[in-house]
């Protein structure tokens, strides 16, 4: 009994595909995982009114956030304020004031695991 081309050609095929070294053989790529970012920080938005500074500050992450307000003052005279930090808890919104004299010269917020 004679096998067709078809058949003849398949069983080569497996035949070569089994002889080859392991190395050889494509292996499916497994990926290693990426460890998940660290969420962490409180979003926080300032306003500057005159010489008044508002900061509301709002955790969506489930580790409490001690966030203070800084102020530094545009005059030398005008003392800036470092304000201390308030628990911003998760999903909390907190509000942080601080004032100079006269001019308001930057404001930034800092964050510490709480």
């Amino acid at each position: 009994m004679r096998m067709s081309r078809s058949t003849a050609s398949a069983t080569v095929a497996v035949a070569l595909l089994l002889s080859l070294p392991y190395e050889a053989v494509p292996h499916a790529r497994v990926k290693t995982p990426v460890p998940a970012p660290e969420l962490f920080g409180a979003a926080c938005r300032t306003a500057v009114s005159g010489s008044h500074v508002t900061a509301y500050c709002h955790n969506p992450y489930p580790e409490t956030d001690r966030v203070s307000l800084h102020v530094q003052c545009d005059r030398w005279w005008d003392v800036g304020s470092d304000g201390s930090p308030v628990a911003a808890g998760p999903a909390m919104t907190v509000r942080l004031t601080g004032r100079c004299w006269k001019d308001v010269g930057a404001v930034w917020v800092s964050h510490q695991k709480g």
